[in-house]
């Protein structure tokens, strides 16, 4: 009976300590995957930590400001307890994007880059970031992957499909698209970008029934192709906003498509967060909340969303990120470092 007692002992003291383990990786998202907008002042630099605990880090910020924006980067990757990080995606080559890449490579690792390829644009500044990207890549011996639309990327704990790439779309649908978007006929038809920003390179990604779009600076004319006059990305869940909010992207034909349930605009106070983004996004159909990096003056108390929903409000420069953590259910979780609250989104019966 005593060694019968002992066994039981041992056995409930084993399943206890599995179930704490499980709790506490819980708790850190172990089971999640978890997505960080990192504050870099209007500038993209976006985590993305898989349960298999591989990473994805979308942009590098600005360059210059004491290294402040990899400091950042940097912090964001240590709390989601990263020793490396395993991909840089560069969206494309403009200062806010890409500036920042010298002085990350210089503060943390990184395993491999993916990019479009070669710089398009003639603008000297964009040359000049370009140009200190590529010495900074060479410098550092990493592998480097140019994506193409419809490549999913080799990253493992999620699925991430390229939809745009250097001027080029899927030709396509996803899974989940392809239905004719009925909200083309509302939006604006716009002239051709030449810019690097309509060279963004754009995925979708998917954790089990969860879904989230991030396009980087896509322009509008490039929005309507990808999504008129069939939708070829289908519904997401979360949007990453495109081009931190700015008027010329974020067109009613891509976002009221969406029908994203909640949208992440990465803006800076004085950049992005424009009026007529503001309007549309927040006027989107199913759209439940929208989160924002900076209170915008911009859009001012009429437009901007909730204080309880933007990280760093206006005054001092803080740096407060937001934390998004989805289950492969659909349900989901956003938190506002500034105030350590966070908000719940139960999982949909069906989109």
């Amino acid at each position: 009976m005593r060694r019968r007692a002992h066994l039981l002992v041992a056995t409930l003291a084993v399943l206890l300590t599995a179930a704490t383990s499980l709790c506490a990786q819980s708790l850190k998202g172990g089971s999640k995957l978890r997505i960080f907008a990192i504050d870099v002042e209007g500038g993209q630099a976006t985590l993305f930590v898989t349960p298999a605990g591989q990473s994805l880090l979308i942009d590098a910020g600005w360059p210059n400001n004491d290294g402040r924006d990899a400091d950042r980067i940097v912090a964001v990757a240590k709390e989601a307890g990263l020793k490396k990080i395993d991909y840089l995606l560069l969206t494309h080559y403009h200062t806010d994007h890409a500036g920042g890449v010298p002085q990350l490579l210089d503060k943390f690792p990184v395993g491999a880059l993916i990019d479009h390829g070669p710089n398009r644009e003639d603008d000297a500044a964009t040359q000049r970031i370009f140009a200190a990207y590529e010495k900074a890549v060479s410098g550092a011996k990493l592998k480097r992957i140019i994506a193409k639309p419809g490549d999913v990327l080799p990253i493992v704990g999620m699925k991430a499909t390229v939809v745009s790439s250097d001027g080029k779309l899927i030709d396509q649908p996803l899974d989940g698209g392809g239905e004719p978007n009925p909200f083309c006929k509302d939006s604006e038809v716009r002239p051709t970008d030449t810019t690097e920003n309509a060279r963004s390179v754009g995925i979708q990604i998917v954790f089990g029934r969860w879904k989230v779009v991030d396009l980087g600076d896509l322009t509008w004319d490039k929005e309507m192709e990808l999504v008129c006059p069939a939708n070829r990305l289908g519904r997401a869940d979360v949007y990453i906003v495109s081009h931190h909010g700015m008027n010329m992207s974020s067109s009613p034909a891509l976002v009221d498509a969406l029908g994203a349930r909640v949208a992440i605009m990465d803006n800076g106070a004085k950049k992005g967060g424009s009026a007529p983004a503001l309007e549309t996004i927040g006027s989107a159909p199913g759209l439940e909340t929208l989160w924002q990096l900076h209170f915008s003056e911009d859009g001012g108390e009429e437009l901007n969303t909730a204080d309880e929903y933007i990280a760093n409000l206006s005054g001092p420069d803080t740096g407060h990120y937001i934390e998004i953590d989805g289950s492969g259910d659909g349900s989901f979780d956003v938190l506002n470092s500034r105030t350590g609250n966070a908000r719940h989104y139960a999982a949909l019966s069906a989109r």
